[in-house]
């Protein structure tokens, strides 16, 4: 296991598609255990070892995961997160036709069970997800989260007729791999909690 990033209060790793990012109630493999695991034989460390993921990312998606190793950092990166100060983007393959080059996908998201729903008005049970997209090339897309909800990108996509390749979930046509779509979270920005420097972590 090779970092993205490590120092004293953070550690950011690459996900692999079909990974969880932290424990459930089963035994499956997650990477929050693989971190913990490799911190623990890196330094050396006797009992439980101190590591909170400040977010999460679906199963079937890949790339960066950004861990606290000590409370201070948690804390302030947690509201970091709740202020919107972290710049997250991802990068997609989509099927279909966008309508423009680049624009912004403002819309109402329920979270229901295993899936994300969207309103077409807002109710009790939304929250507004905001993206912003930009064409590369061809069917890729870069895409900058505003907000963070739950499936936002999968749902906000193919509410426009344009699924994330792979993603039969949200309508795609056809699967590419078992537990795999399109979808890789390629680049954080934000200050760092405690030096206060700017990090760029990028795969």
């Amino acid at each position: 296991m090779i970092p993205i990033y490590m120092d004293n209060h953070l550690l950011a790793l690459n996900k692999p598609h079909g990974l969880l990012t932290q424990p459930s109630n089963t035994s499956e493999d997650n990477l929050e255990d693989f971190a913990k695991d490799f911190i623990k034989k890196k330094f050396q460390k006797p009992g439980k070892v101190f590591l909170t993921p400040i977010h999460r990312l679906d199963r079937v998606t890949s790339g960066i995961v950004l861990f606290a190793r000590t409370s201070k950092a948690l804390k302030r990166l947690q509201v970091m997160m709740k202020n919107r100060e972290i710049k997250k983007t991802y990068r997609a393959r989509i099927e279909g036709a966008l309508p423009q080059d680049s624009g912004t996908l403002t819309n109402e998201i329920v979270h229901d069970e295993y899936k994300a729903r969207i309103s077409k008005a807002k109710t009790k049970e939304s929250k507004t997800a905001i993206l912003h997209y930009k064409i590369i090339k061809d069917n890729l897309v870069e895409v900058i989260l505003e907000t963070g909800r739950y499936h936002q990108i999968r749902a906000q996509f193919a509410n426009i007729g344009c699924p994330i390749v792979g993603d039969t979930k949200y309508g795609a046509k056809k699967g590419i791999m078992p537990q795999r779509i399109e979808l890789v979270h390629a680049k954080m920005e934000f200050i760092h909690p405690v030096t206060k420097e700017m990090i760029c972590l990028q795969i």
